[in-house]
């Protein structure tokens, strides 16, 4: 199975002209997005709460949470981000679900997320 990377820009909500911009891992795996906590400050991103999550080793680990704005494709959209270790940037389900995509996990390619309301 392949690795898949998307270049993403990361907004600040409260101050939309504060960005970053990052190469990030795509990770099916994971719930939330993540980048270096030094990224989030660099923009004044603040955390918002804490959250648990459970590794694939099966530790558990309380890490801070914040809300971003992800810009992707003509599309700017908010999702939670977890303040990360420096050097590590993932895109999850939840970012990538906002921005209309789904990973396909056979070809490791984007699809876009068809829109239902029901």
């Amino acid at each position: 199975m392949g690795i898949t990377y998307l270049d993403l820009t990361v907004k600040n909500p409260a101050q939309p002209k504060k960005l970053t911009k990052g190469h990030f891992l795509i990770d099916s795996g994971n719930i939330y997005s993540v980048m270096p906590v030094s990224a989030l400050e660099k923009i004044g991103i603040k955390a918002t709460d804490k959250e648990t999550f459970t590794l694939a080793n099966g530790e558990t680990i309380e890490k801070s949470v914040g809300n971003a704005l992800f810009e992707f494709s003509g599309k700017l959209r908010s999702s939670p981000v977890v303040f990360g270790e420096p050097g590590i940037y993932l895109i999850g389900t939840v970012t990538l679900e906002s921005l209309g995509v789904i990973l396909d996990p056979i070809n490791r390619r984007l699809k876009i997320l068809p829109m239902l309301m029901m």
